[in-house]
């Protein structure tokens, strides 16, 4: 093969993994586990940009796992590396391959994950896009006369929130010492600079499954200001950035 040839073929295999990291952007529900119809619980994923996170909880509200981290795909399969896993954080921060079976509406993983067979149905989650679609990390919060505090710097320790196809989910983790702090998630929708949750899961405490908090957003540049009133009633002035793993 010519150096030029070479070349071209690097370039369209470049392009496919995009379009097909493209592909997989939005919101997922699990509907097959193993060969078994999912019906007493409720399983959604949500990918944006490189990163994922799910969410695992009963249909009553009671939460049972979530996980999430970096994606990439190469042609038929993917590759999950784990920032966080409630069920088994021996696996954070270590490859796992997948087959991939990747339609418009629809997606089929088929692995092993320390010798267990992982068979999975996924249907996609139809919803319009909006201003805050993507992957975020916390970066610092702002005064009450306006000052805004010092930017966390990117390290092992992350609050990251991800939002796309109509679900957000956010989680608090150490991806060094495998530590899981928290997250919570559900549906959310974002229009004339009002951001409202919808909480269907909260590992803390499940008691608030069902609540609707709503906040003031403005979208400036990589950055999204996060006004209003938290899950406990305090006052609450955030800015979030877009996931760079290099700042």
């Amino acid at each position: 093969m010519s150096k030029l040839s070479w070349i071209l073929s690097l370039l369209w295999m470049g392009t496919v993994t995009a379009m097909a990291q493209s592909a997989m952007d939005g919101a997922w529900q699990l509907k097959q586990d193993n060969g078994m119809a999912v019906n007493n619980r409720e399983m959604t994923v949500i990918f944006a940009e490189d990163y994922f996170m799910f969410g695992n909880h009963y249909n009553d509200g009671r939460f049972i796992s979530a996980g999430g981290g970096m994606y990439e795909i190469e042609g038929d399969q993917v590759e999950l590396t784990f920032d966080f896993f409630t069920e088994e954080s021996s696996i954070v921060r270590v490859p796992l391959t997948f087959d991939l079976d990747l339609k418009k509406n629809s997606f089929a993983l088929d692995g092993n994950v320390q010798g267990q067979r992982i068979r999975q149905q996924w249907e996609r989650i139809p919803a319009e896009s909006d201003a805050l679609n993507g992957a975020w990390r916390f970066a610092t919060r702002v005064d009450e006369d306006g000052t805004m505090g010092e930017r966390r710097e990117l390290g092992p320790r992350q609050t990251i929130k991800i939002l796309n196809g109509g679900r957000f989910q956010w989680a608090a983790f150490n991806y060094e010492t495998k530590q899981f702090m928290g997250t919570g998630g559900g549906s959310y929708t974002a229009e004339d600079g009002k951001y409202t949750e919808n909480i269907e899961f909260f590992s803390r405490d499940d008691s608030r499954v069902g609540a609707s908090l709503s906040f003031e957003f403005r979208r400036e540049g990589d950055d999204w200001f996060h006004k209003g009133k938290s899950s406990k009633g305090d006052p609450m002035h955030e800015v979030w950035m877009i996931l760079d793993r290099t700042n």
